[in-house]
């Protein structure tokens, strides 16, 4: 007997991450932390081991008069200030000739799930990359989906496009519709980025998937603003504007790590189509979909975006600025160490993790544990061991390669 739905999963979620955490804080306690790598949190910490919050985000966020911060927002759709300037920031006039819409979201959490959860029927299939979020397979699993991946590299540790494709075409194969997760640019947890011909070939080929169903990208970018060259970050985004009538692109983005705001759940899901009408018709499924499960997102996260944005532009990207520096300096180093001593690792462009390269899972598990053996503190991921560059300081990192091949 159970009260919950009949189908509903009962395995109980095991938060790996934090649990980790919990392991490199108590090890800390015991051992002193300048014995201790934590290379596990996912969030920006300075070399002081502190959490980034941003000057300009908060100090004007305490600014705000507390009547903006308690009333609900606008709509539930988002305030129309925001949903504006959202979509001026992420696409930065890169896309010039498709209909569009933007909901707010609670994170980019939020705009993924409302659009795996909306896109897909129930028993239809999910497509990912191998090596991935593990929340995307959980939203499948909770909207009764099934989920399948693509590789991410190939023997020539280069995007596998061929996989790309094949577990596509498979896929339609037995379904009358198509959504694929692209986390494009700094990839989540291996800190790939695709080129701009990469993202003209997926296009082509989804121009010509079309013509048989409906195709969506799902283009997760919610570490797009730690990109190492903010100025060509959105330059792929023109090749949306080729999509054909039975495309659409729904893009996931995150105020959480724009702004280093990840307790205050402010996001956007972009909506992008040929068809303004048919924009328009995800747009409304969208919407009964925040009504029905917040509501609202928080009115002073969006107001506070908003101004950062627009009159304090400048001087938000200034601080934000220094840290991508820093995570620069930090994935050089680990890289260039890492080539040094054969320490085996995916591609790596920018972004705040850097994976090592461990195909067999079972091989990986006994290394993690390994690590751990030496007060190394790290997150597993399917085929790898994700090291967290946003969360450890430079003195951590010097060496860390190293001491990483000599376990393996």
């Amino acid at each position: 007997m159970t009260f919950t739905r009949k189908t509903a999963d009962l395995v109980p979620i095991v938060d790996t991450v934090f649990a980790i955490v919990e392991l490199a804080k108590q090890d800390k306690e015991k051992n002193g932390a300048e014995n201790v790598i934590d290379a596990t949190i996912g969030s920006l910490y300075d070399e002081e081991g502190k959490l980034v919050a941003f000057d300009n985000v908060f100090d004007h966020y305490d600014e705000i008069d507390k009547r903006t911060k308690a009333k609900y927002a606008t709509s539930f759709t988002g305030n129309p200030n925001y949903r504006q300037d959202v979509y001026n920031w992420v696409t930065n006039n890169k896309i010039t000739n498709l209909a569009h819409s933007i909901i707010a979201t609670i994170g980019g959490t939020g705009a993924i799930s409302m659009t795996i959860s909306n896109i897909l029927d129930k028993g239809q299939t999910l497509i990912i990359p191998d090596i991935a979020w593990g929340s995307y397979k959980l939203m499948a699993s909770q909207f009764e989906l099934n989920c399948t991946s693509y590789n991410l590299f190939d023997e020539n540790n280069e995007f596998n496009m061929s996989s790309f494709k094949e577990t596509i075409l498979k896929t339609m194969e037995n379904q009358d519709k198509i959504l694929v997760v692209i986390n494009d640019p700094c990839h989540n947890p291996t800190g790939l980025s695709l080129t701009n011909e990469q993202w003209k070939e997926i296009i082509e080929f989804a121009n010509e998937c079309a013509k048989k169903m409906p195709f969506v990208i799902l283009n997760d970018i919610a570490y797009i603003d730690y990109s190492y060259n903010l100025q060509t970050s959105r330059d792929y985004m023109q090749n949306f504007n080729n999509i054909s009538n039975n495309v659409m692109i729904c893009i996931a983005f995150s105020c959480s790590k724009t702004l280093t705001s990840y307790g205050l759940r402010c996001g956007a899901c972009i909506i992008l189509g040929k068809d303004a009408k048919d924009v328009r018709n995800t747009e409304i499924v969208f919407e009964k979909s925040a009504r029905a499960i917040w509501s609202n997102i928080p009115n002073a996260a969006m107001e506070n975006f908003s101004w950062l944005t627009t009159v304090n532009k400048e001087k938000f990207n200034a601080e934000k600025q220094k840290y991508i520096v820093l995570l620069y300096k930090r994935s050089t180093i680990f890289k260039k160490e890492a080539e040094e001593c054969n320490l085996p690792i995916y591609p790596y462009n920018e972004g705040f993790f850097i994976t090592i390269k461990t195909p067999d899972n079972k091989y990986r598990d006994q290394y993690h544990q390994k690590l751990m053996d030496n007060h190394i503190y790290t997150v597993c991921v399917n085929k790898g061991i994700r090291v967290a560059m946003c969360s450890l300081s430079l003195d951590k990192v010097h060496g860390l390669a190293a001491k990483m091949k000599a376990l393996m």
